[in-house]
């Protein structure tokens, strides 16, 4: 590979925890056994996209996290994820990992230039969810990176957005506090989950706002966003449709980069990251900045292609490591 090219993935782990650790109370946790043939056939399954930045979702334990990114070639020290911390007293965590929902990471051999956890929501993101009253918090706390890459800042944000889930009221206890078979509830739950995936998406744009206005530098959005690429929820984040009616939009619109890779062609009818009810969807996003558009005159890199690794998700279900695809794509850095 050129020394200016590198490869950025993501991928959804589904519960990758630690061996013995309770962490969901309706789960069994992993015994040994278990555990290894899930790190080795994440390990397998992600060493063929040969990622150098690589996010992850799903994931209950620095440690897990930490010994997949060795096996992938990473070292430890590679690895973050800040809200599954396993560091004893760690101010976040307390070094139980993370708690009552996994959490993002990010594993990359680029070094952190400066980096932080978005937890709260921006105040002119808040919803009011039904019976639930402001949302002004993350469930899933998103990570932005500014990374250097051979000497070029990038920033990428990654987020697991809320899933479209019916989200029923439970009590302290966890038990339920509704009629989950009443569709009337029903509806209101999932309404609740589209409101939450809504603020989060939200203000989440607001974020991207301020990064990309006036700046030339590369960003990059990707992760499991729970919903098509051209969902609502997915182009309130990208806004890329209203470059159409304004082009100044370019500045701080987000493009997918399946949709402008040099490669582009057959591959935009095989695409797939998720089966959801039998229907195959792309649910795990990669967008990037209008300096990786090949016509813009602010370009620094173009995207050589992506590619979705999603063979495994033919399997039976017990028989996967993962329920979601891996999206990849092949950055090329312009100039010398």
């Amino acid at each position: 590979m050129n020394k200016k090219s590198f490869y950025i993935a993501t991928a959804n782990l589904l519960n990758f925890a630690n061996p013995g650790r309770i962490y969901y109370e309706n789960a069994d946790a992993y015994d040994e056994p278990t555990y290894q043939r899930k790190l080795a056939g994440l390990t397998q399954l992600i060493s063929q996209a040969h990622p150098d930045i690589l996010a992850v979702q799903e994931i209950w334990d620095t440690q897990a996290l930490e010994a997949l990114a060795v096996g992938l070639g990473f070292e430890a020290k590679h690895a973050w994820a800040p809200y599954a911390s396993n560091v004893a007293n760690d101010a976040i965590t307390q070094g139980l990992g993370a708690q009552n929902t996994p959490a993002v990471g990010l594993i990359s051999r680029f070094d952190r230039i400066s980096s932080q956890s978005l937890v709260d929501i921006n105040p002119k993101a808040w919803l009011d969810v039904p019976d639930m009253g402001l949302y002004k918090t993350f469930n899933r706390p998103p990570l932005l990176v500014r990374y250097d890459v051979y000497g070029q800042p990038i920033n990428v944000l990654t987020a697991h957005l809320k899933s479209k889930r019916a989200y029923h009221l439970r009590d302290e206890q966890g038990k339920l506090l509704e009629d989950i078979d009443d569709p009337n509830i029903r509806v209101r739950a999932k309404l609740r989950s589209l409101c939450m995936r809504a603020a989060e998406a939200a203000s989440i744009r607001m974020t991207l706002i301020e990064l990309l206005h006036h700046t030339r530098e590369p960003v990059v959005l990707l992760g499991d966003m729970n919903d098509v690429t051209d969902s609502v929820t997915t182009q309130l984040m990208a806004e890329t449709g209203e470059v159409n009616y304004d082009k100044s939009m370019r500045d701080i619109a987000l493009f997918d980069a399946a949709r402008i890779q040099k490669r582009y062609g057959w591959m935009k009818d095989v695409a797939y990251t998720h089966i959801h009810q039998g229907v195959p969807e792309v649910i795990d996003q990669l967008f990037v900045s209008e300096e990786f558009l090949p016509d813009s005159k602010f370009a620094l890199a173009e995207v050589e292609r992506v590619d979705y690794f999603n063979d495994h998700l033919k399997w039976d279900y017990e028989d996967r490591v993962s329920d979601h695809g891996i999206v990849r794509a092949k950055i090329q850095l312009l100039g010398d």
